[in-house]
């Protein structure tokens, strides 16, 4: 009888005594668990038992066997138990492939029964970053796709490698056409638990690639991040300086777009394309609950974009914040808050999206407060209120000033386990004063948004839930004096001029 008709049995065989032998260890682990290790110690028993009858084969033909040159892979217990921690790795998560998803798609119909522009950036002050409320207020269809590979190595160290894909779109056909945008919004790498980083640098983690920023926070009633830092670049999270201080450190570049340099040696003459990079330079401090973060940002060359009314662009800026995350609601009760006050000059004028902004003044400067809380009133009834307001000057144009602010409260009443009702109010003030810039008008104002959403869930209990689908009905009126701010947005077009009924379905979703 051939000699490999035994060589699977005697492996199950050696297996299943291996198997025996680590009885009490393995006695913890579930019947899948328990079916992978067996497999692999099969597999490396087959390993094993070619390795010793290609020797026999040898032996008898008074051969010595060639040395290997492969490394002694799944030969050897160290290597089956390595085997069996990557599995284990992988099961857990510290180790292979995740995905992760936000997504929301809807419809927002008006009175007519046609399709109305809204969002939370609808307003006047939308440009600004003036944020209202987004339930029954969203008629796009956005989806980020994010994908992950996580890695652990022998010597503890970690990687992971992140790419994420977002598109959107304000049409509601199948088939959008030119009318969509794909983006690889994040493409980046993080090393962490180096064994070789020690001190200061133990718990460190590295990271270089096109991200948004780890510790980046948001007010997600008004789809509004407090701050925004994002790019492509590099940077270290969480060196330990003190006991109760920890740093982070990066450097982000964002690419404004081509613009036309002004000639200022031959006026007469056109100037040529050109793009400028505005390089962030950030240190972000954690003082147990509290938060300093500080920016600073040179854009080489910007100041030959001309923005209009005799105006140039800064080619520097700073920016700090001061932001405080609470473990409870405002000291009141359970639940949460946070709060923080923003403030730049030059390109820091824009206070959330860092650096974004390659129109802003040497003489810009913008003062922002983000405040927003959570917690339950009752049994079932859940409350978060939010209040954005922001106030800048010489943003765009000497003497031009922006003012706005906006109080914004989501209530939800959780009826069942898989339904409840949702309820926001919103209200926005704004006096804006471009004083001429972009051939807009100086308004002021107030816009007002009620909705009541009746929600489906899987499962309800807290804000932070998902997926639900929500039915809504929303009433919005403002002033008549903010249609004439400006005919590039959405106030005064035809049937676009306030005290108006929407109606419409969303789902949202993220995991």
């Amino acid at each position: 009888m051939h000699k490999t008709a035994f060589k699977t049995p005697l492996a199950i065989a050696v297996a299943a005594a291996s198997l025996g032998m680590s009885g009490l260890a393995s006695a913890n682990l579930s019947l899948e668990e328990r079916f992978a290790e067996l497999e692999a110690r099969i597999a490396a028993a087959e390993q094993r038992a070619d390795a010793a009858e290609r020797r026999a084969e040898l032996a008898e033909q008074g051969a010595t066997p060639p040395p290997s040159s492969a490394p002694a892979a799944a030969t050897t217990d160290a290597d089956i138990e390595e085997r069996l921690a990557r599995v284990e790795r992988q099961a857990s998560g510290d180790e292979g492939f995740s995905f992760n998803v936000y997504a929301r798609s809807g419809l927002l119909l008006g009175e007519d029964r046609k399709s109305i522009d809204g969002g939370p950036y609808v307003t006047p002050a939308g440009n600004l970053g003036g944020a209202v409320g987004r339930l029954g207020n969203e008629p796009d269809t956005y989806t980020e796709a994010i994908l992950n590979y996580r890695m652990q190595f022998d010597n503890g160290a970690r990687a992971r490698y992140t790419t994420m894909l977002a598109a959107g779109t304000n049409s509601s056909n199948d088939w959008v056409g030119d009318d969509t945008n794909l983006n690889v919004r994040q493409a980046y790498a993080e090393f962490s638990d180096l064994p070789s980083f020690t001190g200061a640098f133990e718990n460190a983690s590295i990271w270089a690639g096109k991200r948004f920023d780890r510790d980046n926070f948001d007010i997600h009633w008004l789809d509004s991040d407090v701050v925004f830092l994002a790019g492509t670049g590099g940077g270290i999270y969480d060196i330990q300086l003190a006991d109760n201080w920890k740093s982070n450190f990066s450097l982000y570049g964002r690419s404004f777009s081509d613009f036309d340099v002004i000639n200022r040696e031959n006026p007469g003459l056109d100037g040529e394309g050109s793009n400028t990079d505005n390089l962030i330079l950030t240190s972000n401090n954690y003082f147990g609950n509290w938060q300093v973060m500080a920016n600073v940002m040179s854009a080489a060359d910007n100041d030959e974009r001309d923005i209009g009314v005799g105006q140039t662009a800064a080619d520097s800026g700073w920016h700090t914040m001061v932001a405080y995350h609470g473990d409870s609601f405002f000291g009141l009760g359970e639940g949460n808050f946070k709060a923080a006050l923003l403030h730049g000059q030059g390109l820091g004028a824009e206070v959330k999206g860092l650096g974004s902004n390659g129109d802003l003044t040497d003489d810009a400067t913008a003062t922002r407060l983000a405040v927003y809380g959570t917690t339950y009133i009752a049994p079932q009834w859940r409350i978060a209120p939010s209040i954005l307001a922001e106030v800048s000057d010489d943003r765009f144009a000497d003497g031009d000033s922006y003012s706005w602010a906006t109080l914004n409260v989501r209530l939800a009443n959780e009826i069942t386990q898989n339904f409840e009702m949702q309820y926001e109010g919103s209200y926005q003030y704004m006096d804006l004063d471009p004083n001429g810039f972009s051939d807009r008008n100086a308004v002021s104002g107030n816009f007002g948004k009620l909705t009541i959403a009746p929600t489906f869930k899987p499962d309800v209990g807290g804000f932070w839930k998902r997926p639900e689908i929500r039915l809504f009905a929303s009433y919005t009126d403002w002033d008549a004096e903010l249609n004439g701010y400006t005919l590039e947005d959405s106030f005064g077009n035809d049937g676009f001029t306030g005290g108006q009924w929407s109606f419409g379905v969303q789902s949202e979703i993220w995991f």
